[in-house]
């Protein structure tokens, strides 16, 4: 199964779109796998290298509307492919979410207030999470730099804990028939 946690890759934008995901003239040539190091080629924001600030991230933060724009599951696939299984948005494009749990890939909604003080208090460090889920149904973002730990809570409906639950569409098909 995927571990949703690790290092954090903090992407200080709303409105992040399928195209600064990865571009669509590499959705007809290459294999899934040869994605990798495509990805957020196009993204452009102050500070950000792609290809030295993606390598061993686990986890994106990021602002509104992640994944808007053209509609292609190839976008979740590159970030499935550099092993980043859990973006933290307050909102998503929902074509995009949808694409994000058909790879297992975690869509973590947060809310806004809980978003700011992400930002503001570890933007700026190496930062780890890790996500809980508890068998009572809660579930927190839990974010660690250095001695400085915080938690924030989020909703995961019934659909998406099962798909996690199986680790995918297909097992959670196999588990019901």
């Amino acid at each position: 199964m995927k571990t949703f946690g690790g290092p954090v890759l903090f992407l200080d934008r709303s409105d992040i779109n399928t195209d600064e995901i990865i571009l669509e003239n590499y959705l007809k040539e290459l294999p899934k796998q040869e994605l990798k190091t495509h990805l957020f080629e196009e993204l452009k924001i102050e500070g950000f290298n792609p290809k030295a600030d993606v390598v061993g991230t686990k986890v994106i933060i990021t602002r509104e509307n992640f994944g808007c724009g053209a509609a292609r599951e190839h976008a979740a696939s590159a970030l499935e492919v550099n092993g980043i299984f859990t973006v933290v948005a307050p909102t998503y494009a929902k074509p995009f979410r949808q694409d994000m749990f058909a790879c297992n890939l975690m869509g973590i909604e947060i809310d806004r207030k809980s978003l700011a003080d992400m930002f503001k208090t570890f933007a700026s460090k190496d930062t780890e999470c890790k996500i809980v889920i508890n068998d009572d149904g809660t579930a927190k973002v839990k974010l660690i730099a250095g001695s400085l730990s915080k938690s924030y809570p989020f909703q995961l409906d019934d659909a998406e804990k099962a798909l996690l639950a199986n680790d995918n569409w297909l097992g959670f098909a196999e588990s019901k028939f």
